[in-house]
């Protein structure tokens, strides 16, 4: 009954403060220069810009994500009525751009930074995500919606970086499945659909908040996991190490060696440990101990069941290799 009683004073608050409307956040979107040249530049607080693009903007950069393509620009223009990110509940969204209003819910929220959000409506690329009083609640990008936990962490941080205790998840029958194991980082103890039962104490939901709760939290820390594989339930403690690859970056596992890519799987980065396999930029990842590889999430389901040594078989012009990692 409380709950109820909140919410509807809150709505009251929303009719009240926000008789725009949707409408509204349309034509400050327009006039605050939100979206330009099919680029988002939405103004925030302290006098800055919020940019997604995968490219790097002509101005002034005071960070950048390259996990989710974000920047954070100075804002010469310095518009008066900036937007904010709602962390609040939120009664309703609509995507907004220039042209059009979109209004719907979100269907499947963001888990971590390889599936972000998707809607229960067609959306406007680029457009942002608003509540009726034209806060944020997300931007829609060609891979989906990057959700507000997201953006307010960028915003609010100092340094950009995720931790990762070595898994990627997902849900399956409200349970938070182990999807893929890195087996390149040491001492995981993680393995192929394990469940995630409870993570530093409390229970585990659903794979959204838990990822988000594995990203966000500090390199070097430690936490307790509570597993259940096959009919036995386990725990360990493990430690959060930096983030390598996710969102619109590679993430095949690979990364751990310095090695990147494309989603050609066409090697685009080669860090210094991996100059002893004497790889090239734009060699090909084509298999994996004689598996097929198809694209990014193959890669790492079948690294994933391998924990031996691997034969990785590239291709550079016409002649093919195998590089053997121990």
């Amino acid at each position: 009954m409380f709950r109820l009683f909140l919410a509807l004073n809150f709505l009251l608050l929303n009719l009240y403060a926000c008789k725009g409307g949707f409408e509204a956040c349309k034509l400050k979107t327009i006039h605050s220069d939100a979206i330009v040249n099919q680029t988002l530049q939405i103004p925030v607080q302290k006098n800055q810009r919020l940019i997604f693009s995968q490219k790097p903007p002509n101005a002034k950069i005071i960070k950048h994500d390259p996990y989710l393509s974000l920047y954070l620009i100075e804002d010469k223009k310095r518009f008066k009525h900036p937007f904010r990110v709602n962390m609040k509940l939120s009664l309703g969204t609509a995507a907004v751009n220039t042209k059009t209003v979109v209004e719907g819910k979100i269907l499947k929220r963001q888990v971590g930074l390889n599936s972000f959000a998707t809607y229960s409506e067609p959306l406007p690329i680029p457009s942002m995500l608003l509540n009726s009083c034209c806060a944020l609640e997300g931007i829609v990008t060609p891979r989906g919606i990057i959700e507000k936990e997201y953006i307010n962490r960028f915003l609010t941080i100092d340094k950009v970086s995720y931790a990762d205790i070595g898994i990627r998840v997902k849900d399956e029958n409200r349970i938070v499945v182990v999807s893929a194991s890195n087996v390149f980082m040491q001492d995981n103890p993680f393995e192929i659909n394990d469940f995630i039962l409870e993570f530093d104490g409390k229970k585990v939901k659903n794979s959204a908040d838990f990822m988000r709760k594995v990203l966000f939290s500090k390199i070097g820390s430690t936490h307790k996991v509570k597993i259940k594989r096959a009919d036995k339930v386990l725990s360990f403690n493990v430690k959060s190490q930096m983030r390598k690859g996710g969102g619109y970056l590679s993430d095949t596992f690979l990364e751990f060696l310095g090695i990147s890519f494309d989603k050609n799987m066409l090697i685009v980065k080669i860090e210094k440990k991996a100059l002893p396999y004497a790889l090239k930029l734009g060699d090909k990842l084509l298999g994996i101990n004689g598996v097929e590889v198809k694209n990014e999430r193959n890669i790492a389901d079948i690294l994933s069941k391998n924990k031996n040594s691997l034969n990785l078989l590239f291709q550079r012009d016409q002649f093919q290799f195998f590089v053997t990692v121990n």
